[in-house]
């Protein structure tokens, strides 16, 4: 009798169960805080099936909040520099790190043909809640405090299955986060509920890219013109993640000569979408969002001039934070590689030029996650992460690209061909230093 493999679907469940059994027997989890949120994270795969997700075009009906808006608590600073992961953050790793092995990995290949994210492989990454790392528990996430450095780990690992699935995923995430630590009473109130309830958004972005060239993110061509109470939109853009999908869009405009961020409804008129293919990252399946009199309440203004540059920064560094993990899966790979593969009798790994060429994948590596661990420490402590975040971008552009360089090098005419994870890697890895936007830590 032929025996059925499990769906994807079946894997993904099973992985929250054991995960579940797993961390649970953990030391930590004698700490009541940090079961509560193991449990806030892990029991959402558990549980039936997942909600079913209602079309582009729902209603967001105005919400007042009571009182100021809810941010997540300031990081609580050790006084000592470690890069050691918290308890709480070994969690939400070691949870990402699963996730990307046996979910992700496995369907990239499909995701990025496709230019769409597998049905199960969407709902197994929802139903384990790491969309809202960034949110804190008071608003339904599971945010204890504010985390940069968290928000790196996740997006690593998970990059490490695969970075087009994970931008895709995870660009719906940085609304929530942007909602969360930008946003007002009214803004959270009214957003928020439609990202932590059981009928999360299909899909929301976060709009900075533009398609001119030596696009600047602070030297917007989209604007935003004040007529009375109201705000109206005119512009382009570029490379949004989910863009077809998407119910709710943050984009940036010109306000009053300012960069800033608004908060623009998909189902608005004047907003429409076209596809807009890219090299790299295709799982997201980018698109572009062209606004034309898009008039919305000046209320949906998100945050101050400050909180957009913020947003660029937090931006780079979770690209950063991808490509890292996508370097990661590169290491590994060509590392066991050249150990298997032989040519004149020995394994191509004991000659210097593929040994030397791993060792410079390796140092460039860690380098940029030495950095990039960094400036997300910068932004959790709340002090000018200015320097170390455009070090961090820099390193990125050049560095990730070259490690998927060499690795198509060292694999020769495998490295070329789809058969083999590099050649995808090496056009995702090319993406991460030119994109803004799109991911937030």
């Amino acid at each position: 009798m032929a025996i059925t493999s499990p769906s994807l679907a079946e894997r993904s469940q099973r992985l929250g169960l054991r995960l579940i059994s797993k961390v649970g027997g953990l030391p930590v989890m004698a700490d009541p805080k940090v079961r509560g949120r193991a449990e806030r994270i892990l029991n959402r795969g558990a549980h039936g099936g997942f909600k079913a997700q209602v079309a582009v075009g729902r209603a967001f009906t105005k919400s007042a909040g009571s009182g100021a808006a809810t941010r997540p608590a300031t990081t609580r600073r050790s006084g000592r520099f470690d890069l050691t992961p918290t308890e709480d953050q070994q969690m939400l790793q070691q949870a990402a790190s699963d996730l990307a092995d046996e979910v992700i990995r496995p369907a990239g290949s499909r995701a990025d043909a496709e230019r769409a994210v597998p049905d199960e492989v969407r709902d197994a990454m929802q139903q384990m809640g790491l969309a809202l790392v960034g949110v804190p528990v008071e608003l339904g996430g599971i945010a204890e405090e504010r985390s940069a450095v968290a928000g790196v780990l996740v997006l690593e690992q998970l990059a490490r299955g695969d970075m087009g699935i994970a931008v895709s995923q995870m660009a719906t995430a940085a609304v929530a986060t942007a909602l969360a630590l930008y946003g007002d009473s009214d803004q959270q109130a009214t957003y928020l509920p439609h990202f932590t309830g059981d009928e999360p958004v299909t899909a929301a972005a976060l709009a900075l890219q533009e398609p001119q060239p030596l696009f600047d993110p602070f030297d917007l061509v989209t604007t935003a013109v004040a007529q009375g109470d109201s705000l109206v939109l005119n512009g382009t853009k570029a490379l949004v993640a989910n863009a077809d999908r998407a119910e709710i869009f943050v984009v940036s405009a010109m306000v009053d000569g300012e960069a800033r961020l608004v908060v623009v409804e998909a189902a608005t008129e004047g907003v429409t979408i076209e596809d807009d293919p890219a090299m790299g990252v295709r799982a997201a399946h980018t698109g572009r969002v062209v606004l034309t009199d898009v008039t919305v309440p000046t209320t949906n203004v998100l945050g101050t001039t400050d909180d957009h540059r913020d947003a660029v920064r937090r931006g780079r560094v979770a690209w950063a934070a991808a490509a890292c993990g996508t370097a990661r899966a590169v290491l590994d790979q060509v590392t066991a590689y050249a150990r298997e593969r032989k040519a004149f009798g020995e394994p191509i790994g004991q000659r210097q030029a593929v040994a030397f060429m791993i060792a410079d994948i390796a140092v460039e590596l860690d380098g940029l996650r030495l950095a990039t661990l960094k400036a997300a420490s910068r932004l959790d402590a709340a002090t000018d992460a200015a320097q170390v975040v455009g070090e961090v971008r820099a390193l990125t552009a050049t560095h990730a690209v070259q490690i998927g360089s060499h690795a198509v090098q060292m694999l020769g005419g495998h490295g070329f061909v789809k058969e083999f994870d590099n050649e995808r890697w090496y056009r995702d890895l090319r993406g991460a230093g030119v994109l803004e936007g799109t991911l937030l830590v």
